[in-house]
């Protein structure tokens, strides 16, 4: 134990004061044995957490639960914080008494440091994803944008007229209400799909969101794309991320439009199912699941590449026509989502 230098491995009497220590506490800590033996352990905590009285805390539940362990940040003897994974385990005499504790601290900075920087790694990535969706999305919002503004100048320029009827003026004012409310609904849901936000799983239904986006996915591929959307009317409840979802629908149907550049037809459908299957080496998953279901009659993509398509970056695309982030979107959705997806 003396000789251990990866952890700090001490003894506390029953109030909490140090009683012996090893060289992987003087290591991690910086003290030396005659600097902090008699000292009480408190001194290894943050300001905050001895004034929430967390030294004394964590005794207790050691002594209650027969084991205390946790990650919190504690204080080097140079007043540098470090991030320390912490157990502690009361010890007993043989009449039973509390004679003391059992405590054992490792450095997990550097291992929460890499676990940070990977979680910002992700969630910049998922940014990346969901801003090449809304780049996509802009030429077609930005043309019925157009077709908008056109259907507001001319009730406009019908209402300058002279001599109107009040029943004309009220169809050129309603005509110039109704399309600015479809332009703020197209503009709520863009901005919905640019904002950053971390992964919130919520209860939604499958089939009405579909259907909500149906104004946009419409917006999206052009006239010269069919959409059909096949989806019960009874709900169909599922716990995932809906702005994620919405995001990975749109990457899909986007990836349709692209292979069809002709016209054709998007069949999204939604059926309830009792298990996920085994695809790509994972195995099924029994329970009750959702299935979103998107075909299109384009010309699909080559055997060759089906191995390659959730990887980020990967494109058959131009290199001015796609990043290769939609799939893997979708692909991440999916999995955190503790579901699947197949091509």
């Amino acid at each position: 134990v003396q000789g251990v230098r990866d952890y700090a491995i001490y003894m506390l009497d029953p109030t909490g004061h140090v009683t012996n220590w090893n060289a992987g506490a003087q290591a991690i800590k910086g003290y030396t044995a005659d600097e902090i033996v008699g000292r009480h352990f408190s001194l290894f905590y943050t300001e905050e957490d001895r004034a929430r009285d967390e030294p004394q805390h964590v005794l207790a539940t050691a002594r209650r639960e027969g084991r205390f362990e946790g990650e919190a940040e504690r204080v080097r003897k140079n007043g540098e914080r470090f991030w320390a994974h912490v157990l502690i385990d009361p010890i007993y005499g043989d009449e039973g008494e509390l004679v003391g504790f059992a405590k054992v601290t490792r450095d997990v900075t550097e291992r929460r440091r890499a676990t940070l920087e990977l979680e910002q790694s992700r969630a910049a990535l998922v940014q990346a994803q969901k801003m090449e969706a809304i780049g996509r999305l802009t030429g077609g919002v930005a043309h019925d944008f157009n077709n908008l503004l056109t259907v507001i100048r001319a009730s406009a320029d019908f209402l300058q007229r002279p001599n109107l009827s009040e029943a004309q003026r009220q169809r050129y004012v309603g005509a110039i209400a109704e399309t600015a409310e479809r332009a703020a609904t197209l503009t709520s849901q863009l901005l919905a799909f640019a904002r950053r936000q971390p992964l919130k799983p919520e209860p939604f239904d499958v089939a009405a969101r579909l259907r909500a986006l149906r104004q946009i996915m419409d917006t999206t591929v052009g006239s010269a794309v069919e959409v059909a959307i096949e989806a019960p009317v009874e709900t169909m409840i599922v716990e995932a991320d809906p702005s994620q979802f919405e995001t990975a629908v749109l990457n899909m149907v986007i990836n349709a439009r692209d292979a069809m550049p002709t016209g054709g037809r998007i069949t999204i459908s939604a059926h309830p199912v009792q298990a996920v299957p085994a695809v790509r080496g994972h195995v099924a998953a029994q329970g009750d699941f959702i299935a979103v279901q998107i075909v299109d009659t384009g010309a699909g993509i080559s055997a060759d590449h089906l191995g390659q398509i959730f990887e980020p970056f990967f494109t058959t695309k131009a290199v001015d026509k796609g990043t290769g982030l939609g799939l893997s979107q979708v692909y991440g959705f999916a999995k955190q989502s503790r579901g699947e997806i197949d091509v």
